[in-house]
């Protein structure tokens, strides 16, 4: 970390121009052997988080366009919802959970994929700032976990419920934090049939183009995972002074480092947990996490779909799973891009959908021996 006293750090801001997802573009995608990638729907509209129903709907949320869009097994799609800054869902028991900037709501699915009368279960989750990405899950508690992401780059946040993930009832009551110091956790899941919880946490800005790097945390009860103080693999940012006279040292020892590490800036966004039907036996129980892409880096990282291999319990590495959408040009920035990466979710015959924010196409990765 650069000591304000006596250090300097360049910043490099690069856009990479966006073009269209041509066959070409598409062709030169990178996947492990054995597994294709094409499109599947169109002509959505900034498409952010994805999520599948028992019965096989697709529910794909739009934070720019304010809707919630079903599609059903053969493409088709219908809009079921409008709401400003709906992002997050998670679907449990029937029910799909949905939040914005500051509420939480429940509604039935209906036999046809619709969604019934929505009930307002939160009204009080604090204003946003920087991120206004709320994201939410259900664990094997049987709660509802919502991440809360900061208002800022690094600061001293006011309202203490920021940069933390919260914990409620199903039914919004019994409010908790259940950890703090996380930035930006976008996507988080937990490993089936634990009680394991990871989320990828999105590191700091303004600090050159190696660092911060991005975190994968497995976040338990009561643990303080560093940020704005600690980042990344314990690096102490000199700029801020801890709370309660704790020096950074202290801080330090109380703060849990990442499992792995990624790239600085890649913006990891939806992450998911593989079921093995229609995959290769390894990829049973690993996850996949989306790279959403670079602004503040040259080169620019993220704009892919990454692989975290777990052994066990204990997750081990990160490896690029679908790569290839960014690549150099002549003249601008001397970058472009064909997606923005975001939405994951997995069928019931193992295939992925994978979202592009970009150019509103859902792709389908399947596998075949």
């Amino acid at each position: 970390m650069p000591n304000p006293q006596r250090d300097s750090h360049t910043v490099n801001v690069v856009l990479p121009a966006p073009l269209t997802a041509t066959p070409e573009n598409i062709g030169r995608l990178k996947l492990p052997a054995g597994f294709h990638i094409a499109k599947f729907v169109e002509e959505l509209d900034s498409p952010r988080v994805v999520v599948v129903s028992e019965a096989g709907n697709i529910y794909v949320s739009s934070r720019d366009a304010g809707t919630i869009t079903m599609i059903d097994g053969r493409g088709k799609k219908k809009k079921v919802l409008e709401l400003e800054n709906v992002h997050g869902m998670v679907i449990h028991a029937g029910i799909l959970y949905y939040v914005t900037i500051k509420q939480v709501y429940a509604a039935p699915l209906n036999p046809d994929g619709t969604l019934g009368a929505s009930k307002l279960l939160i009204t009080d989750l604090p204003d946003a700032g920087q991120h206004v990405d709320r994201t939410l899950a259900v664990g094997p508690d049987n709660k509802l976990y919502v991440s809360v992401g900061s208002t800022c780059n690094t600061c001293e946040e006011r309202n203490h419920i920021n940069s933390t993930m919260q914990r409620y009832n199903l039914d919004g009551s019994g409010r908790e934090t259940f950890a703090t110091g996380l930035r930006n956790t976008i996507g988080f899941n937990f490993k089936p049939g634990t009680k394991d919880l990871y989320g990828w946490d999105d590191g700091v800005d303004w600090m050159g183009d190696q660092e911060q790097r991005e975190e994968l945390n497995e976040i338990e009860q009561g643990k303080e995972y560093g940020w704005p103080y600690i980042l990344g693999n314990g690096l102490k940012n000199l700029y801020l002074t801890p709370p309660h006279g704790a020096t950074l040292d202290q801080w330090a020892a109380k703060t849990t480092l990442p499992v792995l590490t990624w790239n600085a800036h890649a913006s990891g966004m939806q992450l998911i947990f593989l079921k093995g039907t229609g995959l290769p036996s390894d990829f049973d129980g690993d996850a996949l996490a989306s790279m959403h892409g670079s602004w503040g880096a040259n080169p620019p990282s993220g704009y892919q779909v990454v692989r975290i291999h777990f052994e066990g319990s204990v997750a081990k590495t990160i490896t690029p799973f679908v790569d290839g959408f960014l690549m150099q040009t002549q003249g601008g920035s001397g970058w472009a891009r064909f997606a923005r990466p975001f939405g994951l979710a997995q069928m019931a015959d193992g295939s992925v959908l994978l979202g592009d924010e970009q150019n509103g196409i859902l792709y389908r990765i399947t596998y075949s021996r």
